[in-house]
């Protein structure tokens, strides 16, 4: 049984670790999965695992815990530390308990510093009284994490660090050691709730009510979630779409920026499709629902995007190991350093016990483990506010450092929107003929050739016969029965295998047409031709300018399309890149799978054809225009469906890899500058604990600068 929780507080991946190792040691529990940026816990629960023994348990590490779609539970008291409710994390940076906290130590330290100015015999107690408020939220939370399984957090750490500095008689630097503790935490909080931010700006933006048309006439005010598939609704200027649909009636400029990232209005008109949370312009409209509520693409997009910052890169991956060896390995050597000085040297004992607790202190993994999930949680944030949308740590990571990029041709090189151009009848056969038969066959499919056939027939005011036993061979034809007859529609390719060629006349005029960019289509009817349909399809107007791109980038362009040699050469020609053609959904598979023995390879499609390939990819990406096809198929979605976000997605990634590399280096850097200077005596408690706070603050102010990304 799959469960779900919403998880109040945590604020660094070192949280998502504490909670993630304490609920995998229950009963029954599997699979555990925590998302920081999303605030859930999800795992398998199996007998004789029990949810009560779940929430306890998180309860217990000072965390707000609730079913989804319960009220959050407060945690127990005494645990100031780490729970906020969403109220408080929506409010002011400066109102919720973190900061109050915070504010409470800088009053104590500030007092006691006056103190020593005009009452000197007060200040000591002011120091211990700062240290022993703060000792004892995060002296709890401490041993509730060593009973679940985390002796090295960083509570424990600090919570050491400054008993040890108490009992030595440095109780100034103990309290300022808790203080600039607190600071960090709380800065951590903010900038948690920076990240929820995004996410939490894009449901926003779906409105809570829908004006529905009664059918009798009307309208009536219903909630956003009440409505279903089929009803009519009624957008006024200035409305936000309250659901994704068709329209219906009227015509409107919507702004579709917080869906696409498209920064001018949208001309739609009626058989149009438009998505929830579009602005619309100046006329009104009348929409009928495809999709609301949670099913709708802009509630898709903002569940994608939390969903992806649960996912783990490589970096991510290797940091977690690296920090799991270095604390431990750096308490082993603090031990080392208290005790061999002494014991081997004849050292001072409260000299070297000092150093050592300092370097506790340079133990704390914080800003390592937090470095490479921050940066990745803004790239990914940034890329969703301008179209692209990523699907996880990993996939960002792969795009920016892939060699190759395979390209299917139609709808992703090609706008999707093929026209009949020329239709060429067999001795003996009528044109409309042969778009009658073609269109008969062609009439369940949503493939762009066969709606291209289909607008033909319709502007010809041609009948489409009913036809049945339909099938299809993916990327090479489909068939079905019409008025007794097998009727045929495929590739030449597929006409010459299946035992019907040619005929010279037409064999002459398919080589012309090919030769021209044309897409040739061979209708048959019981192993006889009746005749081709050529039809065109135009590459996107940023095509070659994509791809030239691309190139700048370092990447090698390829296409790899099921269409004709001749066809493929001619679109390939005019966008600069090499074309493999008369690939099949398997051929396209195993080209994919040869590109990638040679390094990382991206493979961009239309989501459903080159579903296949997509997957085998190191990372897919889907054209989708937001569909649901585009939002599940592939591992990112160019919502603009503009090739232009191809290069804008690899400058993204290349830009959240660089940020990673330099929050690692000031993390580690900063760690071993002061891991040096401890031991040599030149710095002590506070200066320890106050790089550590630095750091994290700067690797976090490093990665929300990632949130003002822009596409070049």
């Amino acid at each position: 049984m799959r469960l779900s929780w919403r998880v109040e507080g945590m604020d660094c991946a070192a949280c998502v670790a504490s909670v993630t190792r304490a609920v995998e040691r229950l009963p029954g529990v599997s699979a555990v999965e925590v998302n920081l940026v999303g605030e859930r816990l999800s795992l398998a629960l199996a007998p004789p695992g029990e949810e009560t023994a779940v929430e306890r348990q998180v309860k217990a590490l000072g965390y707000g815990v609730a079913k989804i779609g319960e009220a959050p539970a407060a945690a127990p008291p005494g645990h100031h530390h780490h729970h906020h409710d969403h109220d408080e994390e929506a409010g002011p940076w400066w109102a919720n308990g973190k900061a109050r906290l915070a504010a409470m130590l800088g009053l104590l330290v500030a007092a006691a510093f006056l103190a020593a100015q005009v009452m000197p015999a007060a200040e000591h107690a002011l120091y211990w009284a700062a240290t022993l408020v703060a000792l004892w939220p995060f002296g709890r939370r401490a041993l509730a994490l060593v009973r679940a399984g985390t002796p090295f957090s960083i509570e424990t750490l600090m919570v050491v660090a400054a008993l040890g500095a108490l009992v030595i008689g440095a109780a100034a630097e103990a309290a300022m050691v808790v203080f600039l503790f607190a600071v960090g935490e709380w800065l951590e909080g903010v900038a948690a709730g920076r990240a929820r931010a995004g996410i939490r700006a894009l449901v926003a933006l779906m409105p809570r009510s829908a004006l529905r048309l009664r059918p009798g006439g009307g309208t009536e005010e219903v909630p956003a979630t009440a409505l279903a598939v089929g009803d009519r609704v009624l957008v006024r200027p200035g409305d936000r779409l309250p659901c994704d649909g068709i329209i219906e009636e009227g015509r409107s400029a919507l702004d579709e920026s917080p869906v696409t990232g498209e920064s001018m209005p949208v001309p739609r008109r009626e058989g149009d499709p438009v998505v929830a949370g579009s602005v619309n312009g100046d006329g009104a409209l009348e929409i009928r629902v495809t999709a609301a509520g949670e099913a709708s693409t802009l509630s898709r997009i903002a569940r994608l995007v939390e969903e992806a910052t649960a996912t783990r890169g490589r970096s991510q991956r290797f940091v977690e190991r690296f920090s799991a060896w270095w604390t431990p390995g750096a308490m082993a050597v603090a031990a080392l350093v208290m005790l061999a000085p002494p014991l081997l040297a004849g050292g001072d004992w409260a000299t070297w016990i000092y150093r050592g607790l300092a370097l506790l202190l340079v133990a704390c993994p914080c800003a390592l483990v937090i470095s490479v999930p921050a940066a990745m949680a803004s790239g990914l944030s940034a890329g969703a506010r301008h179209g692209l949308l990523v699907k996880g740590g990993a996939a960002l990571e792969a795009i920016g450092g892939a060699r190759t990029i395979a390209f299917d041709k139609t709808g992703t090189l090609t706008a999707g929107r093929p026209r009949v151009t020329d239709v060429v009848a067999a001795e003996g056969e009528r044109v409309d003929e042969v778009l009658r038969l073609a269109a008969g066959v062609e009439a369940g499919s949503a493939h762009p050739l066969a709606r291209a056939i289909l607008a033909e027939v319709a502007s010809r005011d041609i009948g489409i016969p009913p036809a049945r036993a339909g099938v299809a061979l993916p990327g090479q034809a489909v068939a079905a029965s019409i008025e007794g007859r097998r009727i045929g529609v495929g590739s030449p390719a597929w006409a010459a295998e299946s035992g019907t060629p040619l005929p010279p006349a037409l064999e002459a005029a398919c080589a012309r047409l090919e030769g021209e960019g044309r897409t040739v289509a061979v209708v048959t009817a019981d192993r006889a031709v009746l005749g081709l349909i050529a039809l065109r399809d135009e590459p996107r107007p940023d095509a070659a300018e994509a791809i030239a791109t691309v190139k700048a980038l370092g990447l090698r362009p390829i296409m790899l399309t099921g269409d004709n040699a001749r066809t493929a050469a001619a679109i390939g020609g005019g966008l600069g890149l090499e074309a493999e053609a008369a690939l099949r959904p398997d051929d396209k598979l195993a080209r994919i799978r040869a590109l990638a023995a040679d390094g990382p390879v991206l493979m961009v499609g239309d989501g459903i054809n080159d579903a296949p390939a997509l997957a085998a990819a190191t990372a897919g990406i889907a054209m989708g225009g937001g569909t649901a096809v585009a939002l599940e198929a592939a591992d990112a979605a160019l919502l603009q469906e503009r090739l232009r976000g191809i290069p804008d997605l690899i400058g993204l990634s290349r830009a959240t890899l660089r940020n990673v590399k330099q929050n690692v280096a000031v993390a580690v850097g900063l760690k071993l500058v002061f891991l040096v200077t401890t031991v040599a005596g030149v710095t002590g408690l506070w200066p320890a604990i106050l790089a550590d706070t630095g750091a994290t603050v700067l690797v976090t102010l490093n990665a929300l600068r990632l949130l003002r990304w822009r596409p070049a």
